[in-house]
C-alpha cells in the first residue's frame, strides 16, 4: 500500500545540500557504484524504459539475481535515465532536439558496494558496472509523472535558475524516479538533475 501511496521504503543516495534556493537546490553527492545499461528504445519496442528490466533482472527484482554469485541486490532510488544523440553508442535522461537517442538507465547500487569489484559481476554484458566519483548538481525536485513535456519544462526552468546564479553546467540533464509506475501520480517524485561544476 506504502508504494501505491508514493512511500520511499528504499536506500536513497546520501546528499549535502550546498546551496538551497526557492526553486532548486544545490547537491553534492558522495562517491557511488552504479548498474546502468544502455540502449536503444526500438530494442525493447520503443519504449524508452525498457532498460529497467536488464537491470531488475540484474539485482533479482524479478526473480533470481542475474549475476555472477548468484546474489539478490536490494533495490534503491531513485532509478536515473538520461538520453543521448546517437552515435553508433551508448543514460539518467538527457535531452535535446528530435535525433535518434541512445538512452543510458542507472540503478545506483547500495552502499555497501564501495568499489565496482565488490558488485557481483552480471551475467549480461549489457549492464555495466562503474564508479562514479563525487559529483554536483542543480537539482529541482517535483510530483506527478515525468512526462516528457513536463521534464522539459523543469530542465528549461533550472538552467535558467543556475545561469541566473553563476553556476556553470557541465553536462546534461538526468532525470532521477523514485516510485514504481503504480504510485499515484500525484504522490510520485521525481528531480532533473543537471551537472555543475
Amino acid at each position: 500500500m506504502g508504494m501505491i501511496l508514493g512511500k520511499i521504503t528504499v536506500e536513497t543516495p546520501k546528499y549535502q545540500v550546498i546551496h538551497a534556493a526557492a526553486e532548486y537546490e544545490i547537491r553534492q553527492y558522495p562517491p557511488a557504484v552504479i548498474a546502468e545499461v544502455t540502449y536503444h528504445p526500438t530494442q525493447f519496442k520503443g519504449n524508452k524504459d525498457g532498460g529497467f528490466t536488464l537491470l531488475a533482472n540484474y539485482i533479482g527484482a524479478l526473480g533470481n539475481p542475474q549475476n555472477a554469485k548468484p546474489e539478490k541486490i536490494a533495490m534503491t532510488a531513485p532509478v536515473i535515465t538520461r538520453e543521448e544523440i546517437a552515435m553508433t553508442a551508448p543514460v539518467v535522461t538527457k535531452g535535446g532536439g528530435g535525433e535518434e537517442k541512445a538512452v543510458t538507465m542507472q540503478f545506483i547500487l547500495p552502499s555497501k558496494y564501495a568499489r565496482a569489484e565488490d558488485a557481483p559481476k552480471p551475467v549480461d554484458e549489457r549492464v555495466k558496472i562503474k564508479e562514479e566519483g563525487e559529483r554536483k548538481y542543480g537539482v529541482v525536485k517535483f510530483s506527478g509523472t515525468a512526462t516528457d513535456k513536463v521534464v522539459e519544462e523543469k530542465v528549461e526552468m533550472l538552467k535558467k535558475c543556475l545561469e541566473r546564479d553563476g553556476y556553470k553546467i557541465i553536462g546534461e540533464f538526468e532525470l532521477g524516479r523514485y516510485n514504481p509506475p503504480w504510485t499515484l501520480p500525484p504522490l510520485k517524485t521525481n528531480e532533473v538533475m543537471i551537472p555543475v561544476e
